[in-house]
C-alpha cells in the first residue's frame, strides 16, 4: 500500500510541475538577407524571407522550426543565372526575458536546397546546420521586433559553403 501512495504522490507532483511549464511560444515572419557562396570561393547576396515557429518546453528552452527562401542572380564564369535557395531547419533555442528584451541563441539542423537556372537548370540538396542568435524587443503586448543573425553551413554541389543570414521582422508571442 505504501508503494502505491508513493507512485500516486510522484504522479501528482509531476503533473503539477508540468502545469507550471508555460506552453507559450512565438511565430516570426520577416525579411531575410543571405550572404553565402553558391559553390566554393564565390559569394552572392540573396534577398528573401524567413519564418519560424517556436514552442516552449521550459521558460528558457524552446524547440524551433525555421524555414526560409532567398532569391537573386549570380555570375558563373561570365554567364548570369537565377539562384533560389531554401532551408528547413529544426532545433533548440535558449532565451531569457529581461524587461522588454528577449535575447536568444539557437542551434538548428536540417536540409538546404539550391537551384540555378540560366536556360539550363540544376539543383543540389544538402544537410544544413546553423548556429546563431538574436534579440526580440517588445513593442506592445505580444508583438515584438526581431533582429536575428545565423551562420549557416551547407555542402551544395560537393563543396562546403558557409554564409551569414540576417533576418528582421515581427514576432507574435502567444
Amino acid at each position: 500500500m505504501r508503494r502505491l501512495w508513493t507512485i500516486v504522490l510522484l504522479f501528482t507532483v509531476a503533473s503539477v510541475a508540468w502545469g507550471q511549464i508555460p506552453t507559450k511560444g512565438n511565430v516570426f515572419l520577416g525579411y531575410s538577407y543571405d550572404r553565402t557562396s553558391v559553390v566554393s570561393n564565390d559569394t552572392t547576396s540573396l534577398n528573401g524571407w524567413d519564418a519560424t515557429l517556436e514552442g516552449k518546453l521550459l521558460p528558457w528552452i524552446g524547440l524551433v522550426a525555421d524555414v526560409d527562401g532567398h532569391y537573386g542572380r549570380h555570375n558563373f564564369s561570365g554567364s548570369s543565372a537565377n539562384v533560389t535557395a531554401h532551408n528547413a531547419l529544426f532545433g533548440p533555442r535558449v532565451s531569457v526575458e529581461i524587461q522588454r528584451f528577449r535575447p536568444f541563441a539557437e542551434f538548428l539542423v536540417g536540409v538546404g536546397r539550391i537551384s540555378r537556372s540560366s536556360g539550363i537548370s540544376d539543383s543540389s540538396t544538402s544537410f544544413a546546420n546553423a548556429v546563431g542568435g538574436g534579440l526580440d524587443y517588445r513593442i506592445a503586448g505580444p508583438v515584438t521586433l526581431r533582429g536575428q543573425l545565423d551562420w549557416i553551413n551547407t555542402r551544395f554541389y560537393g563543396h562546403g559553403q558557409s554564409g551569414a543570414r540576417f533576418s528582421t521582422g515581427i514576432a507574435f508571442h502567444f
